[in-house]
């Protein structure tokens, strides 16, 4: 049995059974796959994918099992691998955050330039999406950290420690009526479209709890994912926008005005996300420590051994 072949099972797999596309991202030939897997399959004893012709059309009962632990065998290499370049290079090699724009825009500036200073040959790189991206792209190793807040059920499969709570504000462009009111409220809001993140009608939302509280359905006439993007809509009049009080800036947003509304909304709590058993450099828990202070190396550690993941604010 050869790592080779694990590699090109698991790839076929994640491909959806393209054995084409599999071989271009391996750079071999599909002949070479096919044989290779076959010689697997006789050596374990069982089929790994159902054929119809020279076709994969399926994966096997046993072929589901053999995937799961050809993934980890994979993943446990890859740790080795990490092993090596940790004392070969402590202080050299890459980072890859998978987070949301509002955290990439607002929280994670002043600690990306300290860590960057800190560790100047370390590549970093960012890589924004939506919660569902943000969890795969760790959960396939295409990402060593995920920065999140919504959708919790997404990140069961990764170790989810929390950094830190935040709150949401209204926006509103320049003498709205909602900045005449004595106090805030969820029925004053909804007399008005409301443009907000893509998230915030989810079932778990602190948003979505608030409105349905009230027994109100809310006229959401537009979200995104990008803060930015919900000013640029409210600032045009197309609505009143909720988003991360964070997300707002007085001295850059001038064609807006901000209202408080975190006596509305529960607080959402911000977590960083680790694949389980991942080997991490020094450098990323520096990184999660730059972030999160009271997140050290040893609680992490900790938490990805599997103990003392309740830990909350």
């Amino acid at each position: 049995m050869k790592l080779q072949q694990l590699r090109y099972v698991c790839e076929v797999a994640r491909r959806g059974l393209n054995l084409s596309g599999a071989a271009e991202a391996l750079h071999t030939s599909q002949p070479g796959i096919s044989k290779q897997i076959r010689l697997l399959e006789e050596e374990i004893g069982v089929k790994v994918f159902v054929r119809h012709g020279k076709r994969f059309i399926g994966v096997t009962e046993p072929g589901r099992t053999i995937l799961a632990i050809a993934g980890r065998v994979l993943k446990d290499v890859e740790n080795l691998r990490q092993v090596g370049l940790e004392y070969a290079s402590e202080d050299s090699g890459a980072l890859i955050i998978a987070t949301t724009h509002t955290q990439a825009r607002y929280a994670l500036p002043p600690v990306i330039q300290r860590f960057t200073q800190r560790y100047p040959k370390v590549r970093l790189s960012l890589r924004e999406g939506s919660p569902q991206q943000i969890a795969q792209l760790v959960l396939s190793g295409e990402a060593d950290i995920a920065i999140a807040t919504e959708a919790p059920d997404l990140y069961q499969d990764l170790v989810m420690l929390p950094c830190y709570q935040w709150n949401r504000c209204v926006i509103t462009p320049l003498n709205h009526p909602l900045l005449r009111l004595p106090k805030l409220t969820i029925d004053a809001i909804a007399r008005y479209p409301i443009i907000t993140y893509d998230f915030a009608l989810s079932a778990d939302s602190p948003i979505k709890r608030a409105f349905e509280a009230r027994g109100i359905q809310p006229s959401v006439v537009l979200t995104a994912i990008d803060a930015d993007v919900i000013k640029a809509y409210v600032e045009l009049g197309l609505g009143v926008g909720i988003l991360a009080k964070m997300a707002f800036d007085p001295a850059r947003d001038l064609g807006l005005r901000l209202i408080d509304a975190s006596h509305l909304f529960e607080p959402s709590t911000t977590r960083i996300g680790i694949r389980r058993n991942a080997y991490m450099r020094g450098y990323a828990f520096d990184f999660i420590e730059l972030f999160a202070p009271h997140l050290n190396r040893k609680m992490v550690e900790t938490a990805l051994r599997g103990e003392g993941t309740n830990y909350e604010l």
